[in-house]
């Protein structure tokens, strides 16, 4: 008898994580890495990501530092942070840049609480999508004599509860950021 949850669990599992990486590119209020290490820079000739031609630090809760490994690309870097939009503007001090977060304001608080509720949404669809896989397997198993109508209704059964579980980690994580976001 085949196992569709088991061979699902990574799907699920890879929902959840795309949703706490979503999350980290937040602006909170706090300075986080996550918010700058992704930002493309052009370099040597390529676009490559932040974290792969600098030294990115948080030396307090309001500065994200960059320092770059070498100093012919602090304008290049300069460059992509503006262009990033953030909100916030980088400061160059010989070869270390540093941005510093402005203080959010409420509406900007209610803004990105909004954002992260469609985030939550979405990964909610991702686990959604995953169980409508496992089910029409279910199902067709039945219907290919594999499995019987009350293992079918045990499986369904089953996969209703992992599902729930997964769309409660959701919503815990969500709920802490949430608090987070609204933390003055």
């Amino acid at each position: 008898m085949p196992n569709h949850l088991d061979a699902h669990l990574p799907e699920f599992s890879h929902a959840l994580e795309h949703f706490q990486k979503e999350l980290q590119s937040l602006r909170t209020g706090r300075a986080s890495v996550a918010l700058v290490e992704g930002i493309k820079v052009e370099a040597y000739g390529q676009s490559m990501e932040l974290k792969a031609v600098a030294s990115i630090t948080t030396p307090d809760a309001k500065t994200v530092q960059i320092e770059p490994w070498d100093k012919t690309v602090t304008k290049d870097i300069e460059k992509a942070l503006v262009d990033a939009s953030l909100g916030m503007q980088p400061t160059v001090a010989g070869t270390v840049i540093r941005m510093v977060m402005p203080p959010m304001t409420e509406e900007g608080r209610k803004n990105l609480t909004k954002v992260l509720h469609q985030k939550e949404e979405q990964a909610k669809i991702g686990v959604r999508n995953v169980r409508e896989k496992i089910k029409s397997a279910i199902t067709h198993d039945e219907k290919e004599k594999n499995i019987s109508e009350d293992e079918r209704h045990k499986q369904l059964e089953h996969l209703d509860k992992v599902v729930a579980e997964w769309n409660a980690k959701i919503e815990k994580i969500a709920k802490d950021k949430e608090q987070e976001i609204l933390t003055i």
